[in-house]
């Protein structure tokens, strides 16, 4: 067989091209943050991740122009050799202030961290315990851990009792890592954090928790998952990224000095990739400043959040998700009704996400829609209306 016959016999995604249904790919012309320029018509955004609104902000995108005539734009190194900027020692130490921690370490992207910590600091004859549902980073992570002879178990999605039957089962004197999204990326569900921390002292593993949808969004001024609960001294690391509420690109842990300094030492993902851009660094610290400055956007953002969830359960809809999040997930479970349902509310005016398999189990076909603080009310209502229109006109309700 050869190796290209795979790629031949994909033909799902044109498929979808010729029934008029096909979601992905959509260039963006304009951002102007809850509405967009697509096809050269605006359309509503719900579904950017996008949560403070700060992508547009004229003090993030100042601040990236004003690093660009500084320091121009790349490293042409590593963090390791000559790719280290004042920038990113600078927003380490804000970002491990602004956690509560004692240190921190970039990466160029939010999906390189999981492989910057994972493989590193698991390695033979030690184990990483991993909640299924977990995002693709630290699936792939997971992947790169087990080829280092390292083994990776998986629990149940947020299933305690489940994650401490398989942990009981692990060799008291290995080093073990419990590894969970804060809020699932998919679903918007909290990670529950207090008996996941309870396992993990109980059988003595650290823990890592991946605050990529949390970080802005919960816990007290937005400082993630483990500040939510009141559980910061019992979270070994937290790692996040700048694609989010932080409009950049480039990702982050958080934890002891001991830890950070061995990933620095230690971790490939790190040492042999270029590091972050001066104008995505420039941002982060610029979306990070205001986020301090004005926690008024995370109650908006929620205020926001929590008013269509309610809007789309009152028309019918199944919605599934935490309400202390920014994502509100509508189940439709059907992938050729996502799809057609996704590109209805495009056409008539409004962007959503389809999740479909194998990206997620059979019946959980769904439209992912999220929302930013800058969404105005007129916005959320324009929303609920055109879904209320498509999904009563394709049978959804």
């Amino acid at each position: 067989m050869d190796l290209f016959d795979k790629c031949k016999a994909f033909t799902r995604a044109d498929e979808a091209k010729a029934a008029g249904y096909y979601p992905y790919f959509r260039p963006i012309e304009a951002n102007e943050g809850p509405e967009v320029i697509m096809g050269g018509r605006h359309v509503i955004m719900a579904g950017s991740n996008n949560y403070l609104g700060l992508t547009a902000h004229p003090k993030v995108k100042e601040a990236a122009i004003e690093a660009v005539r500084k320091y121009g734009t790349g490293c042409s190194g590593s963090r390791y050799l000559t790719g280290t900027l004042d920038l990113h020692v600078e927003l380490e130490a804000r970002l491990a202030k602004f956690h509560g921690t004692e240190d921190c370490l970039l990466f160029s992207t939010g999906y390189q961290t999981a492989q910057g910590i994972i493989p590193t600091l698991v390695q033979r004859g030690e184990y990483v315990v991993s909640d299924k549902d977990n995002h693709a980073c630290i699936q792939m992570a997971n992947m790169q851990t087990v080829g280092m002879t390292a083994e990776v178990i998986r629990y149940k999605h947020n299933d305690m009792k489940h994650l401490e039957s398989v942990i009981s089962r692990l060799s008291p004197e290995s080093g073990k890592l419990i590894v969970t999204d804060g809020v699932f990326s998919t679903s918007g569900e909290l990670v529950d954090l207090p008996n996941l921390v309870a396992v993990a002292k109980k059988y003595n593993a650290r823990i890592l928790v991946d605050d990529a949808h949390a970080t802005g969004v919960v816990g007290k001024g937005g400082r993630g998952t483990a500040s939510h609960f009141g559980l910061e001294n019992d979270v070994d690391m937290t790692m996040g990224t700048f694609s989010k509420t932080f409009a950049s690109l480039g990702g982050f842990v958080v934890g002891t000095r001991s830890v950070i300094n061995y990933l620095k030492h230690h971790a490939p993902a790190l040492i042999f990739s270029a590091s972050p851009t001066p104008a995505s660094v420039a941002s982060a610290l610029a979306a990070l400043t205001i986020l301090e400055a004005e926690p008024e956007r995370i109650e908006k953002l929620h205020w926001n959040a929590q008013y269509m969830r309610a809007g789309f359960k009152a028309q019918g809809f199944n919605v599934i998700g935490d309400p202390k999040t920014g994502i509100v997930p509508i189940i439709i479970g059907d992938t050729d009704a996502t799809l057609v349902m996704c590109e209805e509310l495009f056409q008539a005016g409004v962007f959503v996400n389809a999740f479909v398999r194998p990206g997620v189990p059979p019946g959980m076909e769904m439209l992912r829609t999220s929302y930013m603080a800058s969404h105005e009310k007129v916005h959320l209502d324009r929303i609920l209306e055109i879904t209320a229109v498509v999904g009563k006109k394709l049978g959804v309700i």
